[in-house]
Formats: structure tokens, C-alpha cells, sequence
């Protein structure tokens, strides 16, 4: 079964040009440093129930590679990363049980 999807929008402040999946939270991690990217995207799942949809907003390579690598790590499913002109990256996970 594929998650719902938005159709595709220009998030004219944060740069970014995607289809975004819908999510039942959205954070914004742009402006922190790991390894308080994934913190704040964990406290954010503890909130979720098992099979909602986290969008979570980051900046820079290291969060873009280490937050979905260990949200997978903690059972986590992701279902999009997607990279914006201006260094942005939407990541979307799926909370697992």
C-alpha cells in the first residue's frame, strides 16, 4: 500500500519544488546541528502512534544522511527524501511500532 500523496507544491520560503507526502507532523530542523537533528526528530515520533507520518525539514549533509539512516536503525520506516536548490532536504518517516 503507497502512503498518500499531496500533489506537487512550491514551498516558496523554503525553496523546495517536490511532490510532498502528507504527514501527520511537520518539524523543522534546518536551523540545528547534529547530533540535535535526530533528537528533535525523535522526540517528535515519541508523539507520533505507531504508523503516523513525520515530515521533518533539515539542512546540511550530515543531517540529510544520519537522520534517516537512524531512524531506519530504530524501525523506522522512510519514505522520502527530497533535496531542495537551497540545501533544504524533506525527509518523511513513517513511525514504526
Amino acid at each position: 500500500m503507497r502512503p498518500p500523496q499531496a500533489p506537487a507544491t512550491d514551498n516558496a520560503t523554503a525553496g523546495l519544488k517536490y511532490a510532498r507526502l502528507a504527514a501527520d507532523l511537520e518539524i523543522d530542523v534546518a536551523s540545528e546541528i547534529c547530533p540535535m537533528t535526530y533528537v528533535r526528530t525523535r522526540l517528535a515520533l515519541d508523539r507520533l502512534q505507531a504508523g503516523q507520518v513525520l515530515g521533518v525539514m533539515l539542512r546540511g549533509e550530515e543531517a540529510a544522511r544520519s537522520v534517516p539512516e537512524t531512524a531506519r536503525l530504530q524501525g523506522h520506516e522512510v519514505l522520502e527524501e527530497a533535496a531542495g536548490e537551497d540545501g533544504l532536504v524533506r525527509v518523511v518517516i513513517r513511525k514504526g511500532k
